[in-house]
């Protein structure tokens, strides 16, 4: 019973960490990076202009704890609920930690550079713009944290839980967490949609090249997948380092060597 208690608040401890971390990331932001130099096009609403950049990135980071703690604690319970290794699987070292995300993340962040080269020329683009360095490190790090608390440990959790009443009578439960996982990913590829649209400059939804949309789905389907798949397998910390290495690639290093 003690070792359950001191693993629950090992747990807890971690999540609470990447949360944190998330929400000063938040303030960061505000702070250091002006909206004009992150997105091409855009400024800062009036409305906001006149507020103080710490206290908007303080009301931005207050509203990551608030958000994604509650995310981050549902998504706990629905990891309990389904026989999940909750934020990370007990006994586990740096291998699965570390190393094993970072080499997943590389090789998906590879996959991303080419498939994008080939998509850019089908449609006689140019392919994705990517942040400017450095606030593409911070922004590589806040996806990997927000979006894996929202779409796997909530979102794929929330799916799977509730798929599971159903199917476990049939002892499928294994089949409620793949189609868990699908619903989220296809989720987090549709959420890239008006990100996308902002930064490329597309006005309406209609006009959306074939190419464009094909790629956001498969890339980050095929992302959204593969990190769900770690998340079933060694939990959420294995989720967000799959991710934030195929950021790193795609987002941070190839812009870089480019």
């Amino acid at each position: 019973m003690m070792q359950i208690l001191k693993d629950n608040k090992t747990q807890l401890m971690l999540l609470g960490a990447f949360i944190s971390l998330y929400a000063l990331m938040a303030l960061a932001t505000y702070l250091f990076f002006p909206v004009e130099n992150m997105l091409p096009d855009q400024t800062m609403p009036a409305a906001l202009q006149n507020i103080p950049k710490w206290v908007l990135g303080a009301a931005n980071g207050f509203i990551v704890l608030v958000f994604y703690g509650l995310l981050g604690l549902a998504g706990l319970w629905f990891s309990v609920q389904l026989g999940l290794p909750k934020v990370f699987r007990t006994g586990d070292g740096w291998k699965k930690w570390l190393w094993s995300p970072m080499l997943w993340g590389a090789a998906i962040g590879i996959v991303f550079v080419g498939a994008d080269q080939l998509f850019a020329f089908l449609g006689g683009g140019k392919g994705f713009p990517h942040p400017p360095f450095p606030f593409s490190v911070i922004a590589s790090a806040s996806a990997g944290i927000g979006e894996e608390i929202l779409f796997r440990f909530f979102m794929m959790g929330l799916w799977a839980y509730l798929l599971n009443l159903w199917l476990k009578r049939r002892g499928a439960t294994k089949t409620a967490l793949w189609l868990g996982n699908v619903i989220a990913a296809l989720a987090f590829s549709a959420t890239h949609i008006p990100g996308a649209m902002i930064i490329l400059g597309i006005k309406n939804f209609a006009d959306i090249p074939a190419n464009i949309m094909a790629e956001l789905f498969i890339l980050n389907g095929l992302l959204g997948l593969i990190a769900g798949d770690r998340y079933i397998r060694y939990g959420l910390v294995a989720a967000i380092g799959v991710h934030f290495w195929t950021d790193i690639v795609w987002h941070v290093l190839w812009p870089l060597l480019q």
